[in-house]
């Protein structure tokens, strides 16, 4: 191949790229000076609230009373900050003002945001306590609290689904969902920002749980690796497409157990205390106490070939 021709090639192919047609759908207009969201700093920001949330396990921090709050104070003050910056650039990301004013006007809004946020972190700790707790009572493999902390990914995942769903609580933009998805590509399991999740929540193993975005969840619930709580189907608008927003996920109420595999679809709720056993679909509301089972194979006589 010729240099003239690699060349050709090249300019082909850049004036096809920079064809406005080609890209108006997945082009976001972006305005000199204008913060991004930052996969990196968003995994700092995990890290940090982590060192928090759980002191002694993740970071160096020490846990001597004396100390600690030092600690505490120097990763609080960082959050804020980074946080911050964090929240400003998904607000600026989806603000449609083109003004010279538009970084500015939301910086006073992020910051009271990262604030909110930092409040709530004890209950969010309260809340993640109980998980652990939960997780370790139903697991009879696990030791002790740390290898429940340091190596399960339920809990991994739990963590970002209760930081994620603490900012969409306080409208922060696109972050909440970077956050949750974080944990998807490291655990395989997909919780929705979104979601309503009570407390003592366990997911055991967890690889392929997904969780939809309209998903309510009770106090003690269980369930297991690869189960869907999704949608059955989408009411589609006069255009045919698919109405957002609406309610089309499960709900699963007190102490409901869920084991590997199962699919449950659509608004239906499943009453409290019941169990839904592995590899089976549920599309209808069950009462309390109910149990779901997959129906035994008939027994069939061995015909020593008869009939082949």
């Amino acid at each position: 191949m010729t240099n003239n021709t690699v060349d050709q090639i090249i300019s082909e192919t850049v004036s096809k790229l920079s064809n406005p047609e080609s890209y108006k759908l997945v082009c976001h207009k972006h305005l000199m000076g204008d913060p991004l969201p930052s996969n990196k700093q968003l995994k700092r920001i995990i890290n940090l609230v982590r060192e928090i949330l759980f002191p002694g396990y993740f970071g160096t921090t020490t846990l001597k009373t004396t100390i600690t709050p030092h600690y505490m104070g120097v990763y609080v003050d960082e959050l804020l900050d980074m946080l911050t910056r964090e929240i400003l650039a998904g607000l600026c990301f989806e603000c449609t003002d083109e003004s010279e004013q538009r970084v500015e006007k939301h910086r006073t809004g992020a910051q009271e945001k990262a604030v909110a946020f930092i409040e709530f972190l004890p209950e969010i700790r309260r809340r993640l306590v109980a998980d652990v707790e939960a997780t370790f009572l139903n697991d009879p493999a696990a030791k002790n609290f740390g290898e429940v902390i340091f190596s399960y990914p339920g809990i991994r995942a739990i963590t970002n689904y209760r930081i994620a769903h603490k900012l969409l609580q306080l409208d922060v933009p696109l972050i909440p969902r970077f956050i949750t998805e974080m944990a998807h590509s490291e655990t395989g399991i997909d919780i929705h920002p979104r979601a309503q999740i009570g407390e003592s929540f366990t997911i055991d193993h967890g690889t392929g749980v997904v969780i939809g975005s309209t998903c309510i969840i009770g106090d003690h619930v269980k369930i297991y690796q690869g189960v869907t709580l999704g949608a059955k189907s989408f009411p589609l608008d006069d255009d045919g497409n698919p109405i957002k927003g609406i309610p089309r996920h499960p709900i699963l109420e007190n102490n409901v157990v869920i084991y590997a595999g199962a699919t449950i679809l659509g608004r239906v709720t499943i009453g409290e205390n019941s169990v839904i056993g592995g590899n089976v679909w549920v599309t209808n509301d069950l009462p309390a106490n109910s149990r779901v089972v997959q129906k035994r194979p008939r027994d069939i006589p061995f015909m020593d070939g008869a009939g082949i």
